[in-house]
């Protein structure tokens, strides 16, 4: 099978469909794309590389997911709708049965969030993917990391630590029952891009980052970018719905490092105005989804951490608050 041959069978095929958006799609030398009157093109690009990014004998079918979900996400914390994409994928061999289940699940999370294969290449080398995601935001609304303001509510969706406790427990790096590990596997490898909330928080929000890199790295950006600090309210982050059913059974200590230095996550943070969490509240109730209050952001730079240093020893507080969060 061919380079052109492997294309057409798993992807112009799989992926062909007709949409006034999209006058030219995957199969010639370039697409074309029409935005919507007053909107902008955003886009983000992302590289998965075997052995750094995923596991070598991890499910393709997930594998597939998890590039996409990943480019998807960084559209929702821009307030993006999804439109299309590419893919350039680099193969070692063609593998007809993997490419088979990559495909399928590429294709279940484009087809929900009616996202678009335009275009891409292949070629044969160490395996590795990236893709590249574009999507439209009305002018002036999306949302950016640099809008933070002092006074404002820091928030964060979901709940966070499970995707690095899997990811170590698969690395022989902290022990978890296999049951457990089979249910916070999923966590890792099918994250949830949280476009419906990104969307909603449009004209509510003031900042906004995915959690791709731990909540404290990611809140650096933020902070870096908004030229602020925050101040974090660890004893509720402990007590609240970010704490999922599954951590709460780690020692504290073990569970907090968890949340504030675990990656893979795929979860919204976001600063709003006071004036906005009624809205907000209902926004989380509609979405099914918790939205949690972890503290404020202050005009002085700097991140402190209320409350961590009761659940930590001396040692691990220091790791934290002297971690480079601005760098």
């Amino acid at each position: 099978m061919g380079e052109f041959d492997l294309i057409e069978r798993f992807f112009k095929t799989r992926f062909a469909l007709k949409r006034d958006d999209l006058p030219l799609g995957i199969g010639d030398d370039c697409a074309l794309m029409t935005l919507a009157p007053g909107h902008q093109l955003a886009i983000s690009s992302d590289v998965m590389v075997e052995g750094t990014h995923f596991f070598p004998d991890v499910d393709p079918q997930t594998l597939g997911h998890k590039c996409l979900a990943v480019n998807l996400s960084d559209l929702a914390a821009c307030g993006a709708k999804p439109k299309a994409f590419t893919l350039s994928l680099t193969l070692p061999s063609i593998e007809e049965v993997w490419l088979e289940a990559f495909s399928k699940g590429l294709y279940a999370l484009a087809q929900l969030y009616g996202c678009a294969l335009i275009g891409g290449d292949t070629t044969r080398g160490p395996l590795n993917i990236g893709i590249t995601v574009f999507g439209e935001v009305p002018k002036e609304q999306a949302m950016l990391r640099s809008g933070a303001q002092a006074g404002d509510d820091l928030y964060v969706s979901g709940n966070l630590g499970e995707a690095r406790w899997a990811l170590l427990g698969l690395m022989g790096k902290m022990t978890v029952p296999d049951a457990r590990l089979q249910a916070i596997r999923k966590r890792l490898e099918t994250p949830t891009p949280r476009l419906e909330l990104g969307l909603a928080l449009r004209g509510i929000a003031s900042a906004a980052i995915d959690l791709s890199d731990g909540l404290l790295g990611d809140l650096g950006h933020v902070l870096k970018a908004s030229q602020k600090g925050a101040c974090l309210q660890v004893q509720e982050m402990m007590q609240s719905a970010l704490l999922s059913k599954d951590l709460s059974s780690l020692p504290k200590d073990e569970a907090l490092t968890l949340m504030l230095q675990g990656g893979d996550d795929y979860e919204l943070l976001f600063s709003a105005p006071k004036s906005k969490a009624q809205a907000l509240k209902v926004l989380a109730q509609e979405l099914k989804l918790p939205l949690t209050v972890i503290g404020q952001v202050t005009e002085n730079t700097g991140l402190e951490l209320l409350g961590a240093e009761h659940l930590l020893d001396a040692q691990a507080f220091k790791s934290l608050v002297s971690f480079e969060h601005f760098g």
